[in-house]
C-alpha cells in the first residue's frame, strides 16, 4: 500500500525544524533523497508533472491558469486518464483516496466545476481552486460541500487529517490502497492553527550569502530587484517565513496521526510513505522579496523522504531525481509494466532497495513560461508591459520573457547548471555549484566553449524528448554522443518556446 504527502511550495531548509515528527517518523526510518528536484518551479505544471510523470512540454500545463491549461477541459480530455491514479485504479485494483490542493484551477465553472471528479480517485475531497486554510469549498466526490471559519471543524489541515483517518478507518482490506494528501500549507495564505500563533517567534528567513544582493550578470528579472531590500519588504519576508514554519505544524499533526493509524491497523510495515513538495519558495534571494517562479536552487530543490518494506532507515541518496519520477515509481511499486506508459521519469524502486550497479540520470530539464500582463502594472509604471506579481515597491517577480529552459547536471565530475531564456538576448546563465553554491557568479562568459555547446545541444534534446528519450546518457555520461555539426554560435540557438499555442 502506498501514502504520499504533498505540501504546497516547501523550501528544502525549511522543513527541517518545524517537521521534527515527520523527519522522525519518515526520513529516520527510511531514505532522504538530497537532490531531488521540480522541472517547473510553480504549483500547477510541477503538480501535472507528478501525475503524468511528464515534463511540462509533454502535459502542456505551463501556468496556473485555465489558458495555461491548469485543470482545463483539454487537460482532462487529453492528460487526467493517464495520470498514474487512473493506472493504479484501473489496471492495479487499487482504491485510491485524495484529499486536498490538486490544480490551482480545479472547480472552474468553465471547466466543469466542482462536479468534474477526475479518472482514477475512488474517494474525492478536493479543494476547490487555490489554497486556503478557512472559508474554501470542498468537493466531497461530486458535491460541494462548504467550510467557514470555526477552527474545531474547518481549518482545512485538521479536515484532511480527520477525512484520511476515516479512510483508513472504513476502506476495504481485500484490496491494496493509494492515498494522496495534499496540504496547501505552506502556502499563502499562511494562517496557522490558533495553538501556533506564538511559536517560532524568533525565526526569521535564512541569510545565505545570496540574501538581500544585487542579482549581477542575471537575466534582467532579477535584475531589476531593488538592492538592499526595504525595510518593510525585509519584515514582510521574515513574517511569512515564521507563518510558513507555523502552518507546518499542523501538517507534522497530521503525518503523525496518519502513521500512528496505519501501525495500530497493522499496515505499517506494508506502507510506502512518501513526503514532498510541488516548488521550493525564495525569501530574499538576490533581493526578491517571496514567490517562486526562478531557475534556481531554493525554487527548483525540494525534500523528498521516503519510507517502506525493504527500505533501509537512516539513509540518504544523492543521485539526481525528480517529481516526474514518482508516478513510475508508485506503478512499480503496485506491479504495473511501465513500458505501456508514457511517462518520462524512471522508477525509484531500485534506488528506494538500494541495489546496486543502478544505472542513473545525470541531468534533467527544467522549464518554465512566464507570466505578465499586457498593460503596465499601476505600481510599477516604469517597467512597462509584461511584468507580473510586482511588490508594492516595485519589485517584480515574473514577466512574459522570464520563459527559460535549463539543463540541471549533477555528476561525479560536474555539479553544473545551463539556461537559456526565451527573450531577444537569448540570454544565458550557467551556475558551477561545486564552487558556487549559492549562485551567484554567472560562468556563461567564462566557462568553457565546448561544454557550452554540449550544454546548448543537450538542452535543445530534452526539450524536445518524450518518454524514453528523456533519459538517454547526458553530457557528462561515458555514453553521451556529441556531434560537432550541430554547434551553435554566439550562446546558441534560441530555446524552443513551449506555449500554450503549441497544443
Amino acid at each position: 500500500v502506498i501514502l504520499a504527502f504533498l505540501a504546497d511550495s516547501l523550501l528544502v531548509l525549511s522543513f527541517q525544524t518545524p517537521l521534527k515528527k515527520t523527519n522522525a517518523l519518515i526520513a529516520q526510518m527510511g531514505i532522504t533523497f538530497v537532490n531531488a528536484y521540480v522541472p517547473s518551479a510553480l504549483c500547477c505544471p510541477s503538480r501535472a508533472s507528478i501525475l503524468t510523470g511528464k515534463y511540462p512540454h509533454n502535459h502542456h500545463v505551463v501556468n496556473n491558469t485555465l489558458e495555461g491549461n491548469c485543470s482545463s477541459k483539454l487537460w482532462q480530455k487529453i492528460q487526467e486518464p493517464y495520470t498514474f491514479p487512473a493506472l493504479l485504479k484501473a489496471m492495479c485494483g487499487y482504491q485510491t483516496f485524495f484529499a486536498g490542493k490538486y490544480l490551482n484551477e480545479y472547480g472552474a465553472e468553465d471547466a466543469g466545476g466542482v462536479g468534474h471528479v477526475p479518472p482514477g480517485w475512488s474517494f474525492w475531497y478536493a479543494l476547490e481552486k487555490n489554497s486556503k486554510y478557512y472559508n474554501y469549498t470542498l468537493s466531497v466526490n461530486g458535491k460541494a460541500r462548504r467550510h467557514g471559519e470555526n477552527y474545531s471543524v474547518d481549518y482545512l489541515t485538521d479536515v484532511l487529517a480527520n477525512m484520511s483517518l476515516d479512510f483508513l478507518e472504513y476502506k476495504s482490506n481485500f484490496e491494496p490502497f493509494f492515498m494522496m494528501i495534499s496540504t496547501p500549507a505552506p502556502h499563502s495564505p499562511w494562517t496557522p492553527a490558533p495553538q501556533y500563533t506564538k511559536s517560532f517567534q524568533n525565526v526569521s528567513a535564512p541569510r545565505n550569502s545570496n540574501f538581500n544582493i544585487h542579482g549581477k550578470n542575471k537575466h534582467w528579472l532579477i535584475r531589476q530587484a531593488k538592492t538592499p531590500m526595504t525595510n518593510s519588504s525585509i519584515q514582510f519576508l521574515d513574517d511569512a517565513y515564521r507563518k510558513r514554519w507555523q502552518t507546518l505544524l499542523s501538517v507534522d499533526d497530521l503525518i503523525e496521526k496518519l502513521i500512528k493509524k496505519l501501525e495500530v491497523n497493522g499496515e505499517l510495515d506494508n506502507t510506502y510513505i512518501f513526503y514532498t513538495s510541488d516548488n521550493g519558495f525564495h525569501t530574499g534571494n538576490f533581493s526578491l522579496p517571496i514567490d517562486k517562479r526562478q531557475l534556481y536552487e531554493f525554487d527548483i530543490k525540494v525534500p523528498l523522504l521516503v519510507r517502506g518494506p525493504g527500505i533501509k532507515p537512516n539513509q540518504t541518496n544523492k543521485m539526481l531525481v525528480a517529481n516526474i519520477d514518482l508516478g513510475p515509481t508508485i506503478l512499480d511499486i503496485a506491479g504495473y509494466d511501465l513500458n505501456k506508459t508514457q511517462m518520462d521519469g524512471m522508477s525509484l524502486l531500485p534506488l528506494l532497495r538500494g541495489d546496486k550497479n543502478v544505472t542513473w540520470r545525470s541531468d534533467f530539464l527544467v522549464e518554465y513560461q512566464g507570466e505578465g500582463y499586457n498593460g503596465s502594472d499601476p505600481t510599477c509604471p516604469g517597467l512597462g508591459p509584461g511584468v507580473t506579481h510586482c511588490f508594492p515597491d516595485c519589485v517584480c517577480e515574473d514577466a512574459y520573457n522570464n520563459t527559460y529552459a535549463c539543463v540541471r547536471t549533477l555528476s561525479a565530475s560536474w555539479d553544473l547548471q545551463y539556461c537559456e531564456f526565451d527573450d531577444r538576448e537569448v540570454f544565458v546563465e550557467v551556475y558551477n555549484l561545486t564552487a558556487d553554491p549559492h549562485q551567484i557568479n554567472n560562468i556563461a562568459k567564462t566557462i568553457d566553449q565546448e561544454i557550452l555547446e554540449k550544454m546548448n545541444y543537450r538542452l535543445m534534446m530534452l526539450q524536445s524528448c518524450s518518454g524514453a528519450t528523456c533519459r538517454t546518457p547526458g553530457v557528462f555520461d561515458p555514453g553521451y554522443r556529441f556531434d560537432p555539426r550541430l554547434m551553435f554560435s554566439n550562446h546558441g540557438l534560441r530555446a524552443r518556446r513551449f506555449s500554450a499555442q503549441s497544443l
